[in-house]
């Protein structure tokens, strides 16, 4: 098996974690399967991201990078869940000021925005000695992983924002997955506000909120 060979890394790059964007120290090496849509690659990356990849190899390094998206999202669950709780101002003019909380006030919003930059990071194009793998030419790299944007995050898929919502606001996962599927993802922001004020509801509850939902689109 031929050993990985690194990718092209840009100037303003250098030593930075492909998967993440924080500083790297380690080389992460993907070894092609037959199946797998570009040859062996060596990846700049952090040693969290380094050591999640090596247990989520997938199909490709695409899938890889998802699969290191989703567990961050799940290790930092509560850094993110400070920007759908709070604003930066809220902050800022809260009472925290005792000891137990007055770290937090100060740390807050500088954690969540860092989590926040290794989800939305998205590394740069890969390629090979200045010539792009065939999944990054024309932004086809697309095929491989399909992306949800929402209130700044960018979630790896649409169900893992309803995961990631339904778990921080205790909402029930399976009604917010049908009032997304009955509204669409351009109105998820109202579906996961239809689902916070419908909480702890009884499931014959929830279908005569869906039923009424379909009642008035279909006027």
């Amino acid at each position: 098996m031929p050993m990985p060979t690194l990718i092209d890394i840009p100037f303003d790059k250098r030593h930075t974690c492909w998967f993440c964007n924080e500083p790297s120290n380690h080389i992460f090496d993907y070894y092609r399967m037959t199946h797998t849509p570009h040859p062996s690659l060596a990846i700049p990356a952090c040693k969290e991201c380094h050591m999640l990849a090596k247990k989520n190899l997938l199909t490709s390094i695409w899938d890889c990078r998802d699969a290191v998206k989703d567990n961050l999202m799940h290790l930092y669950s509560k850094d993110l869940a400070i920007g759908i709780n709070w604003t930066q101002q809220e902050l800022e003019e809260s009472d925290f000021d005792c000891m137990i909380f007055g770290g937090f006030k100060k740390s807050a919003w500088m954690m969540y925005q860092i989590a926040q930059s290794r989800m939305n990071a998205r590394g740069w194009p890969l390629s090979l000695d200045g010539v792009l793998l065939e999944g990054e030419i024309a932004g086809d790299s697309s095929q491989y992983h399909t992306g949800f944007e929402f209130d700044d995050i960018m979630f790896t898929s649409l169900t893992k924002a309803i995961s990631h919502y339904s778990k921080t606001l205790s909402l029930d996962s399976g009604f917010l997955q049908q009032l997304v599927t009955l509204l669409g993802k351009a109105q998820f922001g109202h579906a996961v506000k239809i689902a916070r004020l419908n909480i702890g509801i009884t499931p014959g509850h929830q279908r005569r909120i869906l039923d009424e939902l379909i009642e008035d689109m279909d006027q």
